[in-house]
């Protein structure tokens, strides 16, 4: 692991720019990996760094003509490089790399070119027209008249994902899924697949592909070798072949292989296939994701977003959640929820700690700090899940944090700092492990519910119902017996972290005038809005307004005055929860996030945003890879795999164009 000596020195923040702060994070234990190990982390890497085009491509049509524009730009351009427009340009490009696109991240908008469009024309005129991403007999005076209205008009594409109600979220939405067709087309095509399917293991339909509409036929263009994004894709499979190389077991080289079938033939019994293998092989050190994963990127919830991530165990933290996992169905069956909605059988739950070795597609630079799949419900219900925490990187941001006055800017009074300050780190990974080792993969859907049902209020119930789980674990007298809590106060750090966040915090991540969108934000805002809407008549939980003494400011702050009736309250949240999943009720579903999880008070939302201003803390993180390069000895054999963390994110974003440029 890291030697303290190492930490002192490490730096984990690099640049900043607009709303975001670069971290760092480093590969503890790395260097004691066997010589087969860092080979198959190094193509695995390969595998995952060859996806980036895809991912940008997925979030809006005109992504890669409008990086590779920008690009040449910032590579040629012989004016002065500190004036406005040009300083504007280069944190607009930034924003493009952080985003795989011209939408936020996370809020889903446009971003607001600070440049001008004279500024911009003129600058892509001066550039060689060989460097720019000009078709065929395309002038540049062509490109120039495509790209600035999408990139100037705020009318013109201006959301990602809009699943605004009343809206049809298809047309209103930017990510590129979907070309001519509306909503009722898309659901229309998806249900009559679904009919004519199998009624046992029923394929994620949707999950690879495009829907597109020439004439009157709507048809999918499938994510594969021989199809869309194939370029890519072969990519890809070349790197994922030579990882074969140097698995360590059959079953992890009969992974790999699998998921290259998949690839191959974009058929997605083929990845079901591939999932259940790879959620079986449990013996192998190094693990990775490589795929269309996630749907969040989608309004309707169908289409995968391209991601990877490569990892290897951290063996020490996985006792925690292997602590977990051995009593998975002892968590079932004492949980709250409905018998008829609970597992039975609880099958295949494991859960590591892992270290991130490479991020890539949707999980590079912002990524995610636990992960459960396979996304499946038949397969969840039939073989179980796999689940991982990333130690390294909630490392990186703890260590990031430190100091920064957060807390004491937004929490309560010092009793309940000191509280969070001798229990948090603790409680965040155990909420995080119980969110995504047993959460996701708890309950069960009725027979004839279709996994679907929600729609765009999906992703959002999901997610508040792993949270649930954790929260109302979290509190149980079973993590103090199994020895990953320490004391019976440990639980209320977290309740209280989790609801100042669902209930005042978390804004400050949204500009002013917009509304919760992000389905892990609505998540949180609907479990908390919630519980302090249930626990009104006793006032479990309670906003207080209090003027301080020294500035005489009004300051917002969340009170938990009952802290046992608010894990009463969770409980109940979750049954209902599970209940809506579990039959598809899909009109529970809208009204609970219609209520709770989308808007905002707006005095309440400038307060934060003030409060937060005066911290000068950047309000989103994500992470520059480290950089993996191979030693060979005299005859040309690789020896070692050092690794390197000085590279700048510029540097890195613009290597990255150049090696893995696909698309």
């Amino acid at each position: 692991m890291i030697e303290s000596t190492e930490e002192e020195t490490f730096s984990f923040q690099d640049e900043r720019f607009a709303d975001i702060q670069l971290l760092r994070y480093r590969l503890p234990g790395f260097s004691e990996l066997d010589i087969r190990q860092k080979q198959l982390i190094y193509c695995l890497s390969k595998a995952t760094l060859f996806g980036r085009d895809i991912t940008f491509d997925q979030f809006g049509k005109y992504n890669l003509r409008i990086r590779k524009t920008l690009e040449a730009v910032y590579n040629s351009y012989q004016g002065n490089r500190q004036e406005d427009d040009f300083c504007a340009l280069e944190q607009y490009l930034k924003q493009v790399w952080f985003s795989s696109g011209i939408y936020h991240h996370y809020a889903c908008d446009k971003f607001v070119p600070l440049f001008s469009e004279d500024f911009f024309r003129s600058t892509v005129m001066a550039v060689d027209v060989r460097s720019l991403p000009l078709e065929e007999e395309e002038t540049v005076e062509a490109l120039l008249d495509e790209l600035c209205p999408v990139i100037f008009d705020p009318a013109v594409l201006p959301k990602r994902v809009d699943k605004a109600d009343g809206k049809d979220i298809v047309l209103s939405s930017a990510c590129n899924f979907y070309e001519g067709v509306n909503q009722h087309e898309v659901e229309d095509f998806y249900t009559k697949l679904k009919k004519n399917g199998p009624t046992v293991g029923t394929p994620s339909y949707g999950l690879n592909s495009t829907l597109v509409k020439e004439g009157n036929v709507v048809r999918e263009e499938v994510w594969k070798a021989d199809g869309r994004y194939g370029p890519a894709i072969r990519k890809i499979v070349h790197w994922l072949d030579r990882a074969k190389e140097f698995a360590e077991n059959k079953r992890q080289r009969d992974v790999i292989g699998l998921l290259i079938r998949y690839y191959e033939t974009g058929d997605l019994h083929d990845f079901d296939a591939y999932s259940i293998e790879w959620l079986h092989e449990q013996d192998g050190h190094i693990d990775f994701v490589n795929g269309f994963i996630e749907v969040y990127g989608d309004p309707m919830g169908l289409k995968g977003s391209w991601e990877g991530i490569v990892e290897y165990k951290d063996l020490d933290a996985t006792r925690r959640t292997k602590a977990i996992s051995a009593n998975a169905q002892w968590f079932e069956d004492h949980s709250p929820v409905n018998p008829l909605f609970r597992k039975p059988k609880v099958r295949g739950v494991s859960a590591n700690v892992v270290c991130a070795a490479m991020l890539g597609g949707d999980e590079y630079p912002a990524s995610a700090i636990g992960i459960n799949l396979p996304n499946a419900d038949w397969i969840r219900s039939e073989h179980g899940s796999k689940s991982v925490t990333i130690s390294n990187l909630t490392h990186a941001y703890n260590m990031s944090a430190k100091g920064n006055g957060f807390r004491e800017e937004f929490v309560i009074d010092d009793e309940t700092i000191k509280l969070m300050e001798r229990f948090s780190d603790k409680t965040d990974d155990l909420h995080t492990d119980l969110h995504e080792c047993l959460g996701h993969g708890s309950g069960r859907l009725l027979p004839g519910t279709d996994p679907d049902a929600l729609k765009n209020y999906g992703n959002t119930i999901e997610e508040a119902r792993a949270d649930l789980f954790g929260l109302y674990y979290i509190a149980d007298d079973k993590l103090l017996e199994l020895g990953l809590l320490d004391s019976p106060e440990a639980y209320k750090a977290q309740y209280y972290g989790y609801m100042m966040n669902g209930l005042l915090t978390q804004q400050v991540r949204i500009k002013p005038d917009k509304q919760i969108e992000e389905a892990h934000m609505q998540n949180r805002a609907l479990v908390a809005r919630w519980a302090m809407a249930l626990g009104a008549d006793s006032d479990v939980v309670e906003l207080v307004s209090r003027e301080e003494e020294k500035s005489g400011e009004w300051k917002t702050y969340v009170r938990i005055n009952d802290y046992a009736a608010l894990r009463r309250i969770f409980a109940y949240e979750l049954a209902e929860i599970q209940r809506i999943k579990s039959e598809g009720d899909f009109e529970a579903a809208r009204k609970l996030v219609e209520t709770y999880a989308i808007h905002l008070d707006s005095g309440l939302h400038e307060e934060m945003l003030r409060r937060y201003r005066h911290l000068d803390i950047a309000p989103y993180k994500g992470f520059v890879n480290p950089v993996l390069t191979p030693v060979y000895d005299r005859v040309g054999k690789i020896c070692d795999i050092t690794v390197d963390y000085t590279e700048t994110y510029t540097e890195q974003m613009l290597r990255y164009s150049r090696e893995y440029q696909t698309l």
